[in-house]
């Protein structure tokens, strides 16, 4: 007789969609015998590893807690249409993948529905929003790291259900191809500099982020004027945006010649480029295992910062630096995030000196994350929890 099982699982950004998709196909991997149901709110790759999409997820990554409010029939929506999912399906368990502002509350009702909750990559509690680890005591049955402090943090404060299996980017982040190719690809000159730009993932992030990036290379172009610029975006959809982003440029044609957009090549560019500004989150942590120097950026509406800031509590904003333990690449948010700043920064890394320095320092962070393998020994955690009687209450 086949064995079945049958696993609720839940991501709501991009990232997450792409961490739980490789989860999913290390679960059949260990279990290549048994038939798994998947279900749940999915992204593009959660549906193309064959998860049901009770909700489809696209749509569900949004920046601040304004932006929130607005959105928040959407939610309502797709969180009624989950628990009427796992009302009616009855999973051995619910993954629920980072996107904590969705996902906690959904963990509140799963768990007093009677389904095990497990959760994979840990809520940033170190950072903000410390007073979530109630949430997490009480509702999440396993909690899945991927930060090598997390655990110990979490045992600090009596939370005993954690494992830390490595970090799922560790030894999975490699270009495909030479910088010589890529340049070659998309008519670029590789014995001229080259910057990498990645205004981040989301909508409101790459209409608050790009234009000063732009801007910035106007200015860098001003200074060195052999520059080349690569604007690389995670796929076709946000295409439109940067090429109006770029149309409204004051003074951009010498720019224009020496810039290029990319769509799903961000490992290629950033491989090919002696510096990028990246938009804080976890391409911070994929260009330092790439070992490209960097400047870390962001920007939000003024009242997103005036609410959340408060709530911070961690040292640094970038994920690369709080690995390292130290501010490797130099943070730019919010009112420090200028177009001039951002140039002085690049312009300062480019320099072969400084530049080699930072790549040393980049990889020896990026080895912190361990040696591969964190998906599949998140799937072993997970199937030993489903079997296991042990619950949290």
């Amino acid at each position: 007789m086949t064995k079945e099982r049958k696993i609720m699982i839940v991501a709501g950004e991009a990232s997450g969609d792409s961490h739980a998709a490789k989860l999913v196909k290390e679960l059949q991997s260990a279990e290549p015998a048994t038939r798994f149901e998947f279900f749940g709110a999915a992204g593009p790759k959660m549906r193309d590893a064959g998860v049901d999409p009770v909700v489809v997820s696209d749509g569900l990554s949004i920046v601040g807690l304004a932006e929130i409010a607005r959105a928040m029939p959407v939610f309502l929506r797709a969180m009624r249409s989950l628990k009427q999912a796992a009302a009616a399906r009855r999973p051995d368990a619910a993954i629920l993948v980072d996107f904590p502002d969705f996902n906690l509350k959904l963990a509140k009702s799963l768990k007093k529905s009677g389904i095990k909750v497990i959760y994979y990559i840990s809520p940033q509690l170190w950072a903000w929003r410390k007073y979530r680890i109630a949430t997490i005591r009480k509702y999440i049955d396993l909690m899945i790291t991927i930060l090598p402090f997390e655990a110990e943090w979490y045992a600090k404060r009596g939370v005993t259900h954690v494992e830390y299996v490595g970090n799922p980017l560790a030894k999975e982040v490699h270009a495909e191809r030479s910088r010589t190719e890529f340049c070659r690809d998309h008519d670029l000159v590789p014995s001229r500099p080259l910057i990498a730009l990645l205004p981040g993932s989301r909508h409101k992030e790459i209409v608050r982020i790009l234009p000063v990036m732009l801007l910035s290379a106007i200015e860098i172009s001003g200074t060195l004027a052999d520059a080349q610029f690569v604007v690389a975006i995670a796929s076709h959809r946000h295409r439109a945006d940067v090429e109006d982003l770029i149309a409204r440029l004051p003074n951009a044609g010498d720019l224009l010649a020496n810039l290029r957009i990319v769509e799903s090549e961000t490992y290629d560019a950033l491989q090919a480029s002696d510096a990028a500004a990246v938009t804080s989150g976890t391409a911070t942590l994929e260009t330092g295992i790439l070992g490209t120097p960097m400047a870390i950026v962001y920007k939000t509406s003024a009242i997103n910062y005036a609410l959340l800031e408060p709530l911070i509590s961690v040292e640094h904003f970038g994920l690369i630096n709080l690995i390292a333990g130290e501010r490797v690449a130099k943070e730019l948010i919010q009112k420090a995030f200028t177009e001039k700043s951002l140039a002085s920064e690049l312009i300062r890394i480019l320099d072969p000196v400084t530049n080699a320095e930072v790549r040393s320092k980049l990889i020896e962070a990026a080895n912190k994350l361990g040696k591969g393998g964190a998906s599949k020994r998140a799937a072993a955690a997970i199937l030993k929890s489903i079997d296991s009687k042990e619950i949290t209450v």
